[in-house]
């Protein structure tokens, strides 16, 4: 019995643990997608992730603390980008090359995120009041995009419902009508 209890804990520390190189895995697959795929899918995602970097950048957090902290809980693709800018800016990049997205593969909504940091930094202006104005343009956006798919949505709905319920309404309210109406001006000897 304790040969059997010794040779199953010897196996369980030999063989290697799949879930974190599962993990590993997964993880280098979402950083390959980021390069391939736009880097904002969730507009809204981004828009959070804005609002929460301006709070961090007002409550007084330097550039490269606060982007770090907000790249935790930002979508991937702006995430690698505020990892990296934070990074190098702890360093002592030049902010320029720091704010510079490397691949060049982004929406136009992180490129004007990046130029307004490197703005920021050339020019000394504060960049919370330009980030938050950014998430609440990208906010309107998506409620505009929201209520034309809506729109859109209403539009396609109607086409099959004329189709079930035209027919029906003929039958059901046109057809004996005009099939009374008909009936009484043959009887009354009008035509």
């Amino acid at each position: 019995m304790t040969w059997a209890a010794m040779l199953l804990a010897a196996a369980a520390l030999a063989v290697p643990n799949v879930s974190a190189t599962r993990i590993r895995r997964q993880d280098l697959q979402s950083v390959r997608d980021t390069r391939r795929h736009p880097v904002t899918d969730d507009i809204l995602a981004v828009a959070a992730s804005l609002d929460v970097l301006a709070a961090c950048l007002r409550s007084g957090m330097p550039v490269a603390s606060a982007a770090a902290a907000v790249a935790e809980s930002a979508p991937a693709g702006l995430a690698m980008l505020l990892r990296r800018a934070a990074d190098l800016v702890a360093l002592g990049a030049d902010p320029n090359r720091a704010w510079a997205n490397p691949d060049g593969a982004t929406d136009r909504y992180v490129d004007a995120f990046l130029r307004m940091a490197r703005r920021s930094a050339s020019s000394g202006t504060a960049l919370a009041q330009g980030v938050e104005d950014l998430a609440v343009q990208l906010r309107g956006e998506a409620v505009d995009a929201a209520s034309a798919r809506a729109e859109r949505a209403s539009v396609l709905m109607a086409a099959p419902l004329g189709v079930c319920y035209l027919p029906a309404f003929l039958c059901v309210g046109i057809v004996p009508v005009v099939a009374g109406l008909a009936g009484e001006v043959l009887q009354s000897g009008l035509l």
